[in-house]
């Protein structure tokens, strides 16, 4: 029996608006770039606007520059306005842009190169060797990784080859045509199946007399365990021989590549690796000031001749068609007015954040000293802001600076803090630094261990356990006291 009754539920709904914005504020400039440059293509009701100059237009950047904060920039419109108000331009405008922007207009960063699989193909290709042999030599460079290295177990290539080419062969010869035709190739180490044997193609390339080159190969064959755990005294007693022998052949291991294959990429080639900032940072007087990358802050309005296209369709109301045409025209005009609001709303939101990052961490902006950097974590930003940390996360996230000492990613920013034996909170990143200054100055013929920097650091006044100590250490990529020793 069907029965009636009410139901109240509370939901949650983002409009497609806020899941819009939410999307650009995420995007880093580069990409940020790509998806007005798409949005632009796809609506031909929204247009930039270039401009000679915007210092004409837009006050300064040290009159924009509030210690209050960046002030929101209204964006409340009317979706239904565009039938009955001669509007202006709607534009968007932000006179928080880097005046020096020219510097970074660099070419595309990537560009399309030679992947490691077409470079050792075409090498195989000039080699006298049988049709079905070449097809194997193909198939294992194909099985090699970006690193250069074959993983694969050669057993598992066999079956591969009976399977998806119909080639029928035997795990020996497989083996020969790796080592007397692909290992052969250039780079040198190409097509080692682990470190070891990477480093020993390498070194017997090297076709030298040299004591230091013969000595480096016998030690990558025979002692390759001892090397790696860095037990020099026995390599020395092994082979008895002199400490500056043993370190003239570690030189000689230090000029090998682990990954051979780490100049190419499977699909470009990166030439030039400078970072496009989000943001300028300017230090002038004492006062830090923070601005968008005008790549940020596009003028942006919505197309004049559309408006009049519609106006004209709208008074026509007997033909369907022109109706039809209408309508299409106005969803192009919303959505160029939605997507302007949520840019602008971008904008307002990046320069919210920027901003309240600089009042956390100014004297670190004024020194550049990572010492100086204040116990700092999303939430403090968001109550700041007014935002949610979700939303500061998706600021912070692949963001850089350009500042005065450097470019600066956004998320080095933030650390937790611990309590000194003063009783003053101070930053992680600041007993990392301190860390790293004990270490880089240790003895490295007797490196320091995780206890004897526990005792050093709380001499210092930091009184930190030794895990914490060796987590630091692991964050920081600085190996155990055993393998930073050297000779």
């Amino acid at each position: 029996m069907l029965k009636q009754h009410l139901q109240l539920k509370l939901g949650q709904k983002l409009a497609p608006q806020q899941i819009q914005l939410m999307k650009l504020i995420q995007l880093h400039t580069l990409e940020f770039e790509e998806e007005l440059e798409r949005e632009l293509e796809e609506n031909p009701a929204l247009e930039i606007v270039k401009e000679d100059s915007k210092e004409d237009e837009y006050s300064s950047l040290e009159d924009a520059y509030q210690d209050e904060g960046t002030e929101s920039i209204e964006t409340d419109f009317d979706v239904n306005e565009y039938l009955y108000d001669d509007e202006p331009s709607y534009k968007t405008a932000s006179s928080n842009y880097s005046p020096d922007d020219e510097e970074f207009d660099n070419e595309s960063l990537l560009t399309e190169g030679q992947s490691l699989y077409d470079y050792l193909t075409e090498q195989i290709h000039l080699v006298n060797i049988s049709e079905e042999d070449l097809k194997i030599a193909e198939y294992l460079i194909g099985n090699l990784d970006t690193d250069g290295y074959l993983r694969r177990e050669i057993k598992s290539i066999v079956d591969d080859l009976a399977f998806s080419q119909g080639i029928y062969t035997t795990k020996e010869k497989v083996d020969d045509i790796l080592e007397n035709y692909v290992q052969k190739l250039d780079p040198s180490g190409v097509g080692a199946r682990g470190l070891q044997e990477c480093l020993l193609l390498q070194i017997e390339k090297k076709v030298s007399s040299d004591k230091a080159v013969s000595l480096a190969a016998n030690i990558l064959r025979y002692q390759f365990d001892a090397l790696t755990n860095k037990h020099y005294n026995k390599i020395i007693q092994k082979y008895d021989i002199e400490e500056e022998d043993l370190k003239d052949a570690l030189d000689e291991i230090s000029k090998l590549s682990p990954k051979v294959g780490g100049n190419f990429d499977t699909q470009t080639i990166t030439i030039n690796q400078e970072i496009i900032p989000d943001f300028v940072i300017q230090v002038k007087d004492g006062l830090v000031i923070p601005m968008l990358n005008s790549k940020n802050a596009p003028t942006l309005r919505v197309s004049e001749e559309y408006k009049d296209i519609l106006t004209t369709y709208s008074h026509d109301k007997n033909s369907s068609e022109h109706k039809q045409a209408a309508l299409f025209i106005k969803q192009k005009l919303d959505a160029a007015k939605w997507y302007i609001d949520a840019i602008n709303q971008r904008q307002n939101t990046l320069l919210q954040t920027i901003t309240a990052i600089v009042k956390f961490q100014k004297d670190y902006f004024i020194t550049g000293d990572e010492k100086s950097l204040k116990p700092m974590i999303l939430k403090d930003v968001a109550d700041i802001t007014g935002f949610d940390i979700s939303t500061i996360s998706r600021v912070v996230k692949s963001k850089y600076a350009d500042t005065p000492n450097g470019i600066v990613y956004l998320k080095d920013l933030f650390s937790d803090s611990l309590t000194n034996d003063d009783g003053e909170e101070v930053s992680t990143k600041e007993i990392k630094t301190h860390l790293q200054e004990v270490i880089s100055k240790e003895n490295k013929r007797k490196p320091l261990t995780d206890d004897a920097l526990v005792v050093i650091l709380k001499e210092q006044g930091y009184n930190i356990a030794r895990r914490t100590i060796a987590k630091y250490r692991e964050q920081l990529n600085i190996p155990v006291a055993r393998l930073r020793k050297e000779l």
